[in-house]
């Protein structure tokens, strides 16, 4: 626990990456092995920070050839997410499976579920516009209202951003969402044929503040990083020596087909400075010591503190177990 009267800043985030590495490596052999009775790992990469440090230390702890890395393109990935993720396999050792979603997507209706939605709002949507939804508002100037926009590119470069009522909102998310359902799908579909366990690769930010999809990238059979916070994984990426282009990269949603950040979309904050934010609220730092730490004014900590409690429900609920009208008890079956 920190108080006032120990300093505050970046360095608390400072980690041993050597020590770091051994336990997460030592960690995900034990769980494969004994926990899970699995001969290998399954996990998709997207040539993101996360995702590629997931697959080095995968490779660390059980050898390439133990460890198979899936790429799931769909008609609306970014070019530059497969080829950072092509990088990485290649400095890995590790072969690639091609797997791209486009066709499952398209059956599901992912694409004509969402753009039906967007027409509701704006009309002449269609083929050729580009999309992305975001936050309203500033978190660190004033209380935040709670709403999303959605930001739209015509053909011909015309940008429009309109406010999105609940109902669109829930339509536009439910169709994407369905990208990292699929994927997640794809992963099991490995790991089942292989004898595999499926990792997932969310960080502290994601996991503590729900930044995942259930039953999506919220799934998997081990999470090896969901300790770290994200500056931590970026600095293990820079000790795990990876491909400069993956270290240097923005995190991004990859969702949508206009640019869009994870500030944009959810977090409202950089990750380096809601990194430090959740570290000060879990450590019970004062709003006064924090906003030295950060660099801004209490009322500001006073806010993001806020933020922080209302996503730790949003995760804690997607996080839970389904629920049962009685427990079961498994000790005789387990004996």
């Amino acid at each position: 626990m920190l108080n006032d009267l120990h300093p505050f800043d970046r360095r608390v985030l400072n980690l041993d990456c050597a020590a770091a590495a051994q336990e997460i490596e030592r960690s995900i052999r034990d769980t494969v092995a004994v926990d899970l009775r699995r001969q290998g790992i399954v996990l998709g990469v997207s040539g993101g920070i996360d995702s590629s440090v997931c697959a080095a230390l995968a490779v660390r702890a059980l050898g390439a050839e133990r460890v198979r890395l899936l790429l799931m393109p769909e008609k609306e990935s970014s070019d530059s997410s497969t080829q950072r993720g092509r990088l990485l396999c290649h400095q890995l050792g590790v072969e690639p499976v091609m797997e791209n979603i486009t066709a499952p997507l398209t059956a599901l209706g992912c694409y004509e579920r969402r753009d039906a939605a967007i027409r509701r709002l704006i009309p002449g949507f269609g083929p050729g516009w580009k999309q992305k939804i975001g936050l309203a508002g500033g978190l660190l100037d004033h209380d935040r209202v709670n709403y999303f926009t959605i930001t739209v590119q015509s053909p011909e470069g015309e940008m429009k951003t309109v406010r999105m009522p609940v109902d669109v909102y829930l339509e536009v998310v439910a169709a994407t969402n369905l990208k990292q359902r699929v994927r997640k799908t794809m992963e099991y579909t490995h790991a089942d044929a292989l004898n595999y366990a499926v990792l997932g690769t969310p960080n502290r930010l994601e996991y503590e503040l729900g930044f995942f999809v259930r039953g999506g990238d919220g799934l998997a059979d081990l999470k090896p990083i969901a300790h770290l916070y994200k500056s931590q994984v970026y600095q293990m990426a820079a000790w795990l020596e990876l491909p400069e282009e993956i270290q240097n990269q923005t995190p991004s949603t990859d969702t949508y087909t206009l640019p869009q950040t994870q500030e944009e979309f959810y977090y409202a904050l950089p990750y380096d400075k809601l990194d430090l934010a959740l570290f000060a609220f879990g450590n019970g730092v004062s709003e006064e010591a924090a906003a030295r730490g950060l660099g801004i004014e209490p009322k500001q900590v006073h806010r993001v503190y806020k933020d922080i409690v209302a996503k730790r429900r949003t995760a804690a609920r997607i996080l839970r177990d389904a629920l049962l009208v009685q427990k079961v008890d498994m000790q005789g079956a387990l004996a």
